[in-house]
């Protein structure tokens, strides 16, 4: 493909000996100076595709001295940073190609001392690289080829500005490279903001699935997940699987239960540090634990061989992030399994959601004990009314709202609630039986407090009766100065 001799040299003990479909289309056009938006599943050797022919420039064009950076690679998370830098280091093993390391979580000063020692290529999320520009610490003057990987994910986290403040410092004359998983149209927007007459290389549907997956799903209630979930993981030929949820607590949450049933596993999210996330990474790939349960944000760039199988605890509300989940499995041609749980709620119009992106019906697995009788979702089904609290089999709880939506006050009909009927009923006691007080007024007896409740019935709460008010405490304005 026109690579240099050291860096297909370096490929040998990788094991790379055929270009991958997006590697075989898009290495010649970067190589041709073009800027390229790549379009690719998770697994089929995205990073390779634009690392390859910048190591492969750098290795024909170095320049004396100290190192500048000359090649920034942005990403979403902190996980698939460090696996392009490690992907970049192990290309440029035979050329003198200096990487740095650049994101949030951990101290600056390690990274500094990198950039100090000098840096051809920068493989940085949004945040972290922006801080250290902020304080001078870092210059992107000399950039000469901008790569965005996993874009989508950096537009859904919310990086769209830092992305643009990173352009503004720029050369204008640069080459951008865009690879995603999924092209969503802001990405298409964005893209016409920064590309220049781009190449576009696809080498799959749109946010299509892996065919080596074996997907099912299974119907089952909120509350019955977690049984489940640890008869799925008991199983013999689960050996390895990485579990999903939407929220950060919820994983922390599903970790705790597995452990109380002697199945051992971690969580990784974005409230873990750094430390931690790579420890629970290491673990994962060494075999220490078998189960890795983690946030979609934090699983991009989770590059892990022989994931048996993926199981969505909970069902995305984003159809493109279901594809991105199951990606983690069957990579590299290898087969894997996909078990998606879906409860009686909003879970299933995000199922059909996904049925209809991936356009392909999922079968449904009925054969546990928490199987919900439901109707199977295809992607012509209709989309599933979820039923509000109080609703109860055989039809709804009785309303307290009377006609046109307002509570009645009394009037026709019966009152709407006890209060009202308290009230008047005590109103009127009160005005048959008058005593005189103390000043010659008449006394009311059984005027009814806020809780409905005659006085002297009972505890009473909150403020006094009668003219009796509560004195206000004076603020401590400090002590007083001596011979006051």
């Amino acid at each position: 493909m026109g690579l240099h001799p050291k860096v297909l040299e370096a490929l040998i003990p990788l094991g790379y000996e055929q270009p991958t479909p997006i590697q075989e289309q898009a290495i010649p056009h970067v190589l041709n100076g073009r800027d390229v938006m790549g379009i690719a599943q998770t697994g089929t050797g995205k990073t390779a595709a634009f690392s390859l022919p910048l190591v492969h420039h750098l290795a024909h064009n170095m320049m004396h001295g100290r190192a500048v950076p000359r090649v920034l690679v942005l990403t979403p998370t902190r996980e698939l940073a460090a696996q392009i830098d490690d992907n970049v280091k192990a290309y440029a093993k035979n050329v003198k190609v200096r990487t740095a390391l650049i994101f949030g979580g951990v101290s600056q000063h390690k990274q500094v001392a990198q950039l100090r020692k000098g840096a051809d290529v920068l493989v940085a999320t949004p945040g972290r690289l922006l801080d250290l520009c902020n304080q001078g610490l870092l210059s992107l003057e000399w950039i000469e080829f901008l790569v965005l990987d996993e874009a989508d994910t950096m537009l859904d986290m919310g990086f769209i500005h830092d992305i643009r403040r990173v352009i503004a410092m720029l050369p204008e004359k640069r080459q951008s490279l865009f690879f995603s998983a999924t092209m969503p149209d802001s990405i298409v927007k964005l893209s016409k903001t920064i590309l220049t007459d781009p190449i576009r290389v696809e080498v799959a549907r749109v946010s299509s699935a892996a065919e080596t997956v074996e997907q099912r799903m299974m119907f089952v209630s909120q509350g019955a997940k977690r049984d489940l979930l640890v008869q799925l993981l008991n199983q013999p030929e689960v050996e390895t699987a990485l579990v999903f949820t939407r929220t950060k607590y919820g994983a922390d949450k599903v970790v705790r239960y597995l452990k109380k049933n002697d199945i051992r596993g971690e969580a990784i999210h974005g409230n873990k540090s750094q430390p931690q996330r790579e420890k629970a990474m290491n673990a994962f790939r060494k075999g220490k634990i078998r189960v890795l349960v983690a946030t979609d944000i934090a699983a991009r760039g989770i590059d892990v061989e022989g994931v048996s199988h993926v199981i969505n605890f909970e069902i995305p509300n984003i159809s493109e992030t279901y594809v991105h989940r199951i990606g983690r499995t069957g990579r590299a041609g290898r087969e894997g399994v996909a078990i998606s749980m879906v409860n009686e709620g909003d879970e299933r119009n995000h199922m059909r959601d996904i049925v209809r992106l991936i356009k392909r019906d999922i079968p449904l697995e009925k054969g546990h004990q928490w199987h919900l009788d439901l109707p199977e979702i295809k992607a012509d089904s209709k989309t599933h009314k979820v039923p509000k609290e109080g609703d109860v089999q055989g039809g709804k709880q009785p309303s307290r709202k009377g006609r046109g939506g307002q509570r009645k006050r009394g009037g026709q009909g019966q009152p709407s609630n006890r209060r009202s009927g308290q009230k008047n009923s005590s109103r009127q006691e009160g005005h048959r039986e008058a005593r005189p007080n103390q000043d010659g007024r008449p006394k009311r007896e059984g005027r009814p407090n806020r809780e409905g409740r005659p006085q002297g019935e009972g505890p009473q709460q909150g403020r006094p009766s009668g003219n009796r008010r509560w004195k206000k405490k004076p603020k401590f304005r400090g002590p007083k100065p001596q011979g006051s």
